[in-house]
């Protein structure tokens, strides 16, 4: 149950990240706006902060009396300690490394190229399509393995904002920490699983890396 809920919600963490994290790293990449630091700042914040006061910061903006939980609450909805809680944690520690990442792939992209194929006619869309996101890859890709990696790997916030529930909440690292105290051969198990998935996956990006830059 624990290593299919990970699998699980890593997945659907990694895909929000890409999802809503590329439109905001091109724009950080392309637009000088006011207000950019301090959504720079932002990003930056659940970075440094420890694992323990980003599970406290969710639980006290979406308890069912946080700040945004007590409204949502009232429309009969509760995310702490559900899956979505897991999921909502693991976007919170871990986008922001897609997010850092996309941004120096979009800034590494010379705009001389995206110029000339907008003089022949290129629309926005078919520039960042078949110029920008290609050019800008191997970022994009490599920071989408740190964003599931560190999605994979959460522990504090989860714990706090989504408790260690078996089969509804309770991650790898979670079952793994109850296993140190239960059942050592359970924890070592699952740590074994772990790194085992670790190691492939990280293997297998860096040889889609190293052909793609011809290495």
């Amino acid at each position: 149950q624990a290593v299919s809920l990970s699998l699980t919600t890593t997945a659907v963490s990694l895909s929000l990240s890409v999802v809503l994290g590329t439109p905001l790293a091109y724009l950080l990449a392309r637009r000088d706006f006011r207000g950019r630091q301090v959504i720079d700042t932002l990003i930056d914040l659940p970075m440094v902060l420890p694992p323990a006061v980003a599970g406290v910061a969710l639980l006290m903006a979406f308890g069912r009396r946080g700040l945004i939980g007590a409204y949502l609450d009232a429309w009969g909805v509760s995310l702490a300690f559900t899956s979505a809680a897991v999921v909502l944690a693991q976007v919170f520690v871990a986008a922001p490394f897609y997010i850092k990442a996309a941004v120096a792939g979009f800034e590494g992209v010379e705009r001389e190229l995206e110029q000339a194929a907008a003089i022949d006619g290129a629309g926005r869309r078919r520039i960042f399509r078949h110029i920008t996101a290609p050019l800008a890859w191997p970022s994009l890709l490599g920071g989408a393995v740190m964003t599931w990696a560190r999605a994979l790997g959460e522990f504090g916030a989860t714990i706090i904002f989504a408790g260690n529930f078996p089969g509804r909440t309770q991650t790898m690292p979670l079952a793994i920490y109850l296993g140190l105290e239960l059942d050592l051969s359970t924890a070592l198990t699952l740590s074994a699983i772990l790194l085992s998935v670790s190691f492939l996956v990280l293997f297998v990006v860096k040889g889609l890396l190293r052909r793609r830059v011809g290495v």
